[in-house]
């Protein structure tokens, strides 16, 4: 397979299909997974495994977070802001290494501790050009590699803080909230998390986008959306 073809971006069913069995998930155009670890030397041996197993593709691709009793991995081609076969590959090394000492690449879905997970924050605009700058300025946010358009999204350049996109309004809505939550699932985990936040007082605002993503509302209509990467395409 030619280098071209190895950083072409994943259609989104396909990517979520070629990591699910190694226990990743398809967040966000990227590649989520993580490992228990029982002290902080551990967490740097998963963290060195991983580095070890991705080999080339570790520069500009692998990211690891290390955790109190867990190591977060997560796989994105930086230059393209999306994953490739490289980051398949790179996945699929990482996971047999691990194995290989051991431990176990897992998302956790469902689990008590919940599953990887991303959020992002949706801020409503009439005129998002005149908005951008503002909330790149006051959060030291950047651009996504070739998103730098007057109204692209805005994300953390040291990936610690949520990603921060802008929603065209059509029209003044002084009683609305103007700002919501865009929290991505993996897609396993989507229906348990919104049965939880009904159960838990919640409302269905919309379902018609389901299962990209469902609009709920609390009991005083703050509002977030539970979204996948179904339906998308």
């Amino acid at each position: 397979m030619s280098d071209d073809t190895m950083r072409q971006p994943l259609r989104r069913p396909d990517a979520s299909a070629a990591v699910e069995r190694l226990g990743w998930r398809y967040l966000l155009a990227r590649f989520h997974t993580g490992v228990a670890v029982g002290s902080p030397a551990e967490a740097l041996d998963v963290a060195a495994t991983a580095v070890r197993a991705a080999g080339p593709a570790a520069d500009g691709h692998l990211r690891a977070d290390l955790r109190p009793g867990r190591v977060l991995l997560s796989l994105q081609d930086a230059a393209v802001a999306n994953v490739t076969s490289a980051d398949v590959e790179a996945a699929d090394r990482i996971t047999t290494a691990l194995r290989t000492a051991g431990r176990e690449t897992d998302a956790a879905v469902g689990a008590p501790q919940r599953s990887e997970q991303a959020l992002e924050i949706a801020i409503d605009a009439l005129d998002i050009p005149a908005v951008r700058p503002f909330w790149k300025a006051v959060f030291a946010y950047t651009d996504e590699p070739g998103l730098d358009g007057p109204t692209d999204a805005l994300v953390d350049p040291l990936g610690q803080g949520p990603a921060v996109w802008f929603q065209q309004m059509d029209a003044p809505r002084p009683q609305r909230n103007r700002i919501h939550f865009d929290l991505s699932l993996p897609h396993d985990e989507a229906r348990r998390r919104l049965a939880a936040a009904l159960d838990a007082g919640g409302r269905l605002v919309n379902d018609g986008r389901a299962p990209a993503f469902w609009v709920l509302a609390d009991a005083e209509g703050n509002e977030i959306c539970l979204c996948t990467w179904q339906g998308r395409d």
